[in-house]
């Protein structure tokens, strides 16, 4: 968007001066007319026309005045993004936002006016391309992130809000050498980082290649130019080998009554300096600058005029790709080959049907340019860039988190794809280094979260197994399986990292609702109240009240903020039990009186009971490592959960006399459902094989070894081993203990305690 100026006065008063002004008014003119666009939009209804006519009528009434920096009437910028979209047969809605685009931003427009005057489809487009139009990328990451967030899940709603927004800023680069010098590096970045990703993701090939070279030109203008000189000697010295070439096409496609279409195809000016840059190649080195597309009538002629080219030159070895079985990620298809030409050198060709060519060129725009002819089209949406832009809306929905939204998407932004295949031979594209898992959740989110092994090629793999082309995959699942943390240590694709993501915020949101709804509890028995009420019938009114003064939505998010100790269970319990009062309910004076003076009992009812089933809403702190059998206390850390530590530990002791109203009541359960760890110190003699007769005592107690250290060996050769271990409970504790001090090199086995 360009910031608006009054016209220059004119110092001419007569004469050749004068004539040139007026030319100039004359092609200004002519750039604000309606009628630049008009022999574009045959394509639409004469009502249809009439409304896009109404819309430019609109636009240039409020951006009279204004003009560009290059002196233009403002309305000329609407009028070439309105034309960009025509080329790619927008319907009458996306060119009427087209044309309104900055009406919002510069003139006082309002959504209000729009949606009166155009309706409510046009309105939400143009406030769509308004609020990515205030969004400005800058090295700030979280900035960056939240931008990014924003487009992304515009575009997903509405293709034709980025669609309309990439028209927006093909225009503003092409005119950019009219901006002020300053802003051109941070508009160059911001295109060739954001924007140009974009286009290619969604298959829009020809303006991803203008996007690249035109930010390159403003980012690098002595090498675009140095470049562009290099490129254009060489298209003078080739010029003799393209003509021959295409000779000979021709000569052989009319020898065999084909009708084909030849053009030549050269490499970007950026590609060029990308390749020379990442292989450290001179100009002289990159062989591939032109090739050849050869476009045919039909699906079966790309094989036919593969074969001829193959007959003409010879191919050379694994330079062939076939992108019309598998299509790439973003809908692209043709038939890739490179041939040894005249004076032995390489030319590459592509061979695709119109219909594929319109796809390769327009990507997502396709949709409505094949909107008359569905049968010409073999357009199926997902080849179209539509689930990655609905997988955008689904991560948006999961992921709150700007920054993390970022990670999840921008990997997906150049697909570098692989090609798999499942059981039943059906074609998968994948992200070049995704695993197993990554797999499993493309087919459906389902097999990803129960996934429990693999077969690649028939033959069993690891989960984090990265696929490879033609890899032939099998997920195996399990009903009680679920996603596992370590997952996102390895998981290519923003799909997968976002499903696990979100199982494991919903397991600690239900963990975290469990342990709050026992806490709860156990506070309202000290009132008086035996049971915590329902959600039904006349308790509804009650928890409604407790709800307005907690400020939570629902029960459960109150009951999750016990758990996750941001609200103190007793306050909620006094003000609840006063409700309950107040409603007619009397507390029961026993065990109101049980529940106060009994709390030292170490069976005291109300307790909240620990057997190890609590996830991660509960921890055993790593200062004591308790275990079943020790003493224990319950510390209620600010939104951490509850922490779980001896009662001797000497960082609850400090704890408690610091902050004593966090603490409260635990107890171990009467069959804990799992082993704990703790730390033992063995100090030995050391020498050969000591460390394998204290791992088989350990051994011979049933107790399992989960970490292992060895401290510094001290002059007379005794050393201190160092053991996490797993137990079930404090008895075969002593019992590995008594263990390992039968042992003739040990001179002591003991616990750790607080660390040491």
């Amino acid at each position: 968007m360009c910031a608006t100026t009054s016209p220059k006065p004119s110092t001419a008063s007569h004469g050749k001066p004068e004539s040139k002004d007026l030319s100039a008014a004359e092609s200004n003119a002519a750039a604000a007319s309606f009628a630049r666009l008009t022999n574009r939009l045959d394509y639409l209804s004469a009502d249809d026309l009439a409304s896009v006519k109404s819309a430019y009528r609109y636009s240039d009434e409020a951006h009279l005045g204004q003009l560009r920096n290059s002196g233009e009437p403002y309305i000329t910028h609407p009028i070439a993004v309105a034309a960009q979209c025509a080329e790619w047969k927008l319907d009458a809605q996306a060119l009427m936002a087209a044309l309104l685009h900055d009406a919002m931003e510069d003139c006082a427009v309002t959504k209000t006016d729009l949606i009166e005057r155009f309706g409510a489809p046009v309105a939400e487009l143009v406030d769509g391309l308004t609020k990515l139009e205030k969004l400005h990328f800058n090295t700030r990451e979280e900035n960056q992130a939240e931008s990014f967030r924003k487009m992304l899940l515009a575009m997903a709603r509405d293709v034709r809000v980025i669609l309309i927004k990439l028209a927006d800023r093909t225009h503003n680069m092409r005119t950019l050498s009219d901006a002020p010098r300053a802003k051109w590096g941070r508009i160059a970045s911001e295109t060739l980082e954001i924007y140009a990703p974009i286009a290619h993701r969604l298959g829009l090939n020809q303006t991803y290649r203008e996007l690249q070279d035109l930010s390159f030109r403003y980012l690098r203008p002595w090498r675009y130019t140095i470049l562009s000189k290099a490129v254009a000697k060489a298209r003078g010295r080739r010029r003799d080998l393209i003509q021959k070439v295409q000779a000979d096409l021709e000569a052989t496609f009319a020898r065999h009554g084909m009708a084909v279409r030849i053009s030549g195809r050269e490499k970007t000016l950026y590609s060029i300096y990308r390749k020379m840059d990442d292989k450290n190649l001179s100009f002289a080195q990159v062989t591939d600058i032109y090739g050849f597309r050869v476009i045919v009538p039909g699906l079966i002629d790309c094989y036919t005029a593969l074969g001829l080219l193959h007959q003409l030159y010879k191919p050379v070895p694994g330079k062939f790709k076939d992108h019309i079985a598998i299509s790439k990620i973003n809908g692209y298809q043709s038939l890739h080959t490179t041939l040894v030409g005249p004076s032995n050198i390489n030319v590459e060709f592509q061979v695709r049907t119109e219909a594929m060519h319109l796809v390769a060129e327009t990507g997502v725009a396709a949709h409505w340019l094949y909107k008359e002819s569905p049968d010409e089209a073999n357009t199926n949406p997902d080849r179209l860039g539509s689930k990655w832009l609905q997988s955008l809306l689904d991560i948006g929905n999961e992921t709150h988190d700007a920054t993390e939204f970022w990670e999840h998407v921008k990997v997906d932004l150049f697909p570098d794809a692989v090609y798999v295949f499942t059981p039943k031979n059906r074609i998968m594209a994948m992200p070049r280094g995704a695993t197993v898992v990554d797999f499993a959740y493309a087919i459906h989110s389902n097999v990803g979260d129960l996934a429990v092994a693999a077969k690649v090629n028939n033959e069993p793999v690891a989960l984090r197994t990265e696929v490879r082309n033609g890899d032939v995959i099998e997920i195996i699942t399990a009903p009680k399986s679920h996603p596992n943390p370590a997952w996102l240590g390895f998981v290519r694709t923003a799909r997968a990292r976002s499903k696990i993501r979100q199982y494991l915020r919903t397991l600690a949101q239900d963990d975290s609702q469990l342990l709050g709804e026992k806490m709860l509890s156990q506070a309202l028995r000290a009132e008086g109240i035996e049971h915590l009420p329902d959600e039904q019938g006349p308790m509804v009114a009650i928890w409604d009240k407790l709800l307005r003064f907690s400020g939570n939505r629902t029960r459960a998010d109150l009951l999750v903020e016990i758990g996750l100790g941001r609200r103190i269970a007793s306050i909620v319990a006094k003000r609840l039990a006063k409700l309950l009062v107040d409603s007619g309910e009397k507390p029961n004076a026993l065990l109101l009186t049980r529940e106060r003076f009994v709390a030292g009992d170490a069976v005291a009812q109300g307790s909240v009971a620990i057997d190890g089933s609590e996830a991660t809403s509960v921890r055993f702190a790593d200062c004591c490592r308790p275990i079943p059998g020790d003493d224990i206390v319950g510390y209620l850390g600010r939104g951490e959960g509850l922490t779980i530590h001896t009662s001797q530990c000497q960082v609850a002791t400090k704890l408690i006399h610091k902050d004593s109203d966090r603490f409260m009541a635990v107890e171990w359960a009467d069959e804990p459902v799992r082993s704990f760890e703790t730390g033992i110190v063995v100090t030995v003699n050391n020498g050969k094989g000591v460390l394998a007769k204290v791992a088989a005592a350990l051994a011979a107690a049933e107790v399992d070894i989960v970490q292992f250290s060895m401290a510094d060996e001290s002059p007379q050769g005794v050393v201190d081993l160092k053991f996490i271990i797993a137990v079930r409970d404090r008895q075969q504790l002593e019992v590995a203990l008594r263990n390992l001090r039968h042992i003739q090199v040990v001179f002591k086995a003991q616990r750790m305690t607080n660390g040491n």
